[in-house]
C-alpha cells in the first residue's frame, strides 16, 4: 500500500522540478512532462504558472512551447500579476512579443502590462500593447 505522505512529498518534489525547468528555460524537459500529462497551467503556492515563471525569467522559447500546449497567458498569480506584466516589468522584449502574439491582455492584472510600460517609460511597449 502506498504511503500518502510519501506520495505527497514525491508530487511536491516533482512540481518543484517543473517550476525550476520553467524558470531555467528548459523547454525540452518541460515539454516531455506536459506530453506525459502534467497540466500546462500548473501553479505554485504563489499562483505562478509555468508560463509566468518562464516569462518573468526571460525564456521566449519556453513561453512559445507553453503557449503551443495551451497555457493560459492571462492567468494572474496571487498578487494579481500576469505573465505579460511580468515580462514588461523585467524588460524581456522577446517574451513580450511572444505573449502579445499569443493574445495576452495588456489590461489584465494589477499592475497591468500597460501600467508597467508607463511606469518604466517604455514607449516601445506601449506601441506594441496598443496604447
Amino acid at each position: 500500500m502506498t504511503d500518502p505522505e510519501e506520495t505527497s512529498a514525491d508530487i511536491a518534489e516533482l512540481a518543484g522540478r517543473l517550476f525550476t525547468m520553467a524558470r531555467d528555460g528548459d523547454a525540452e524537459s518541460l515539454k516531455a512532462y506536459l506530453d506525459a500529462g502534467v497540466p500546462v497551467d500548473l501553479n505554485n503556492e504563489a499562483g505562478d504558472t509555468l508560463v509566468m515563471l518562464a516569462a518573468y525569467h526571460g525564456h521566449p522559447r519556453t513561453v512559445r512551447m507553453l503557449v503551443g500546449k495551451g497555457a493560459d497567458v492571462n492567468r494572474p498569480n496571487e498578487k494579481g500579476q500576469t505573465p505579460l506584466a511580468g515580462a514588461v516589468f523585467k524588460g524581456e522584449d522577446e517574451v513580450v512579443g511572444e505573449l502579445v502574439e499569443a493574445g495576452a491582455d495588456p489590461h489584465g492584472g494589477h499592475p497591468s502590462a500597460i501600467d508597467a510600460a508607463r511606469m518604466f517609460g517604455r514607449e516601445d511597449y506601449l506601441g506594441l500593447l496598443g496604447k
